[in-house]
């Protein structure tokens, strides 16, 4: 016996597409993708999207960043699977509605009046009375109170059967409600309106032109106009999204499309002529509103069109959206003088251009690179007590037990309210060193007053991008300078100027009396100073290079712990009034008169030996402070052309018609069933009438309180067992 397979291979081939069919337009795989969509949304939304790969690494480490990279976590909206999901949901959602709308619309066209009478008594909500009318007349009747009700209704007329099981009467078949099951219709369809709008205004076009036009990806780098016509999409490209930069007084005409490996460039059917930029602020330093007063060039025409562009508020010209994005520096120029923070420094001057060319610099033995990174010309900082911009703590204070937990401006942080001033511009740039590591530092113009009457310098730094700026606060002299604190460590590492400063220290501190004193006091002085200057390490192995840690470090090796707080206490008080006399000294070098020993200098030398403490810490030679700028502002645009956006909207008003149609609209469905019922009245004269006997059914498709009373008005309002009787004149 032989078995032929050909028809099952012939059969096996609709069978699969059926359970294909099945399956695509099936409730389950549609919620399935929609959960797949909501979970990349949130993913989207809690991870920053387009971000360098850099700040993945610092942020989550290298694996989870290379992760993030591969399964396009960082890029959620535009990731080929994620189009895909979208794409099958519309394949889905149409199945769903294309194989469910021609039977809800027969259902909404039929009245189901062929129902047989006694199936009217299976109904959960039904009620039976006789009327004291012919079955014609209660069906007329019937009828024109449900259309005055707004109900649809089809009177059929039905003849006895022959067998005599069926009666002769009348069947009135109501509907109500069929907006519910347009509403189903009207959701659905908004679901695919609206993905379709979103794969409209996706990467899918443009990705379609990397693939099929001959378009690529740039990865390298320089200006605009020099790169190749195949990275560049052209003006007639029905979608896209990018941002473009123009800075106040300049143009521009080409957007920046970001890519997962680069960037796109996309040509505008216009340039863009930013006029004037405006910026205001809240106290608390954050921008209030920034608007930008532009013209629109027609590259084509000619045409000149003024607009003005904010937040919220944006132009739109030959169907692209122009948006307010943010702002940025258009190419501020600053001009910088070099402090020397290391011995072997020199001041020096330099002027370059925010985000333009690195300088080059050599100060002592560092060959370093110069950045400039950004001019910040409000800055609104936090002047609580405590805060992290607040003042030091006295140097007289300074618990040498414990050594010092912090560097670099040490403040304690507390709950008080905030106290918000602006201290005026900064200058944000970095020092890259031969082996490519960049340190980010962050210098104000002008001394602040942090409340304690003696001005400082904030000189900021940090190691990485994500970390907080740690200050160090360098005293401000009489001039308004930091030339004072400059001498003053000039001199401090010079030993015969410590050897004089500890002299006239002897000399005002001992009793001529007393010589065997001044030797004790003298070599106290000496290994104070020594250490504090960075002359002396307190042991060979010791971390530090000078301030109050090498102090710290000198008490723990060579005093019992018992003994460490007197002993402190006692070498504090000595090297404060030695580098005093230090202070007077670099002064007079300078050809300045000394100052007084007064409280007033005696807190410019406190905030000076805490800065001279700290500056052992300070990673760079010199510190480089802004003398002057010129601002130019730069407003960063955002260009959008997307068609989509009309199908997205038509869709999320359907979505909400059909929401509210299915919630809040209820499908009703009444049959009432008319035979006669025959006999005379023995109250009305002796006069024959025709009764009928009524069957009523209510159905619902969703049963509430409010069905309930209507079921109860229906009953009352139709089968009432007499006709209302005209009222009286």
């Amino acid at each position: 016996m032989t078995v032929s397979t050909h028809g099952l291979r012939v059969h096996r081939g609709p069978q699969l597409l059926r359970a294909a069919v099945e399956l695509l337009s099936s409730m389950r795989f549609a919620i399935a993708l929609l959960t797949v969509i909501c979970i990349a949304s949130i993913i989207g939304t809690v991870l920053k999207q387009h971000e360098p790969i850099n700040n993945y690494i610092n942020q989550f480490g290298p694996f989870w960043a290379e992760l993030f990279r591969a399964a396009r976590l960082d890029s959620v909206y535009s990731a080929w699977w994620f189009m895909l999901i979208l794409l099958f949901l519309v394949v889905s959602t149409s199945l769903c509605v294309a194989r469910n709308t021609p039977r809800i619309l027969i259902d909404l066209r039929t009245f189901k009046e062929d129902i047989r009478a006694q199936s009217l008594k299976a109904f959960g909500q039904r009620a039976e009375n006789r009327l004291a009318e012919t079955p014609d007349m209660a069906a007329n009747r019937i009828g024109q109170l449900l259309v005055s009700g707004g109900w649809k209704v089809k009177l059929q007329q039905r003849n006895a059967s022959a067998d005599g099981k069926a009666a002769a009467g009348w069947m009135v078949a109501a509907r109500a409600g069929g907006a519910h099951k347009l509403g189903y219709i009207a959701a659905h369809s908004a679901i695919v309106l609206v993905c379709i709008g979103g794969l409209l205004d996706g990467d899918l076009v443009v990705r379609a032109q990397t693939w099929f036009n001959g378009k690529s990806v740039f990865t390298g780098g320089g200006m605009i106009a020099d790169v190749a016509p195949e990275h560049r999409l052209s003006a007639a490209n029905p979608t896209f999204r990018g941002n473009i930069l123009v800075p106040e007084g300049g143009r521009g005409n080409v957007a920046i499309l970001n890519q997962a490996d680069g960037v796109l460039l996309q040509e505008l059917p216009f340039t863009i002529e930013l006029k004037k930029f405006i910026v205001d602020y809240y106290s608390t330093g954050m921008p209030k509103l920034f608007a930008s007063e532009v013209v629109l060039h027609d590259r084509e025409s000619g045409e000149q069109v003024p607009a003005r562009i904010e937040v919220n508020h944006p132009a739109s010209y030959k169907g692209v959206e122009i948006y307010q994005s943010s702002f940025d520096d258009g190419g501020s120029t600053v001009k910088l003088k070099a402090v020397p923070m290391a011995a072997a420094a020199k001041p020096f001057e330099v002027e370059g251009i925010i985000g333009g060319p690195s300088t080059e610099i050599t100060n002592g033995t560092d060959k370093l690179t110069l950045e400039y990174a950004a001019l910040r010309v409000i800055n609104v900082e936090n002047f609580a007590d405590g805060g992290a911009m607040g003042s030091g703590a006295d140097v007289r204070k300074v618990d040498l037990r414990h050594g010092l937990e912090s560097r670099l401006g040490a403040a304690n942080k507390t709950n008080k309210p905030k106290v918000l001033r602006n201290i005026g511009p900064s200058i944000g740039y970095k020092l890259r060193d031969a082996s490519g590591q960049a340190r980010e530092y962050q210098n104000y113009m002008v001394p602040v007053d942090a409340g304690d009457g003696q001005p400082v310098f904030l000189l900021g730094m940090r190691e990485k991008p994500e970390e907080p700026f740690r200050y160090l606060r360098v005293p401000s002299d009489e001039q308004g300078s930091m030339d004072g604190f400059v001498r003053m460590r000039t001199a401090l590492g010079d030993p015969a100027t410590r050897e004089r400063a500890i002299e006239r220290y002897i000399a005002k501190a001992t009793d001529p009396k007393r010589p065997e004193m001044a030797e004790q006091l003298r070599v106290s002085a000496a290994r104070a100073l020594a250490l504090f200057s960075g002359a002396e390490r307190a042991k060979p192995d010791a971390a530090s290079q000078g301030g109050w840690q090498a102090i710290a470090e000198f008490m723990e090796a060579n005093v019992p712990e018992a003994e460490r707080e007197r002993a402190g206490t006692v070498l504090v008080r000595i090297l404060n009034d030695v580098l005093f006399e230090v202070l007077n000294l670099s002064r007079e070098g300078a050809g300045l008169a000394a100052l007084p020993n007064d409280e007033k200098t005696q807190g410019y030398l406190t905030q000076a030996v805490l800065a001279l403490s700290d500056a052992h810490f300070y990673p760079a030679p010199v510190a480089m402070m802004m003398t002057d700028f010129t601002q130019v502002q730069a407003s960063v645009f955002q260009v959008a052309r997307a068609p989509g956006k009309n199908i997205v909207y038509l869709g999320c008003l359907l979505l909400i018609v059909g929401i509210f149609a299915m919630l809040y609209v209820r499908e009703r469905r009444l049959w009432v069933w008319l035979t006669p019922g025959g006999g005379a009245s023995g109250d009305n004269g002796g006069r024959d009438t025709s009764e009928t006997v009524a069957t009523m059914a209510f159905s619902v498709n969703r049963k509430t309180l409010d069905s309930d009373r209507e079921f109860e008005h229906l009953k009352h309002r139709l089968l009432a067992l007499k006709k209302e009787e005209p009222a009286s004149p």
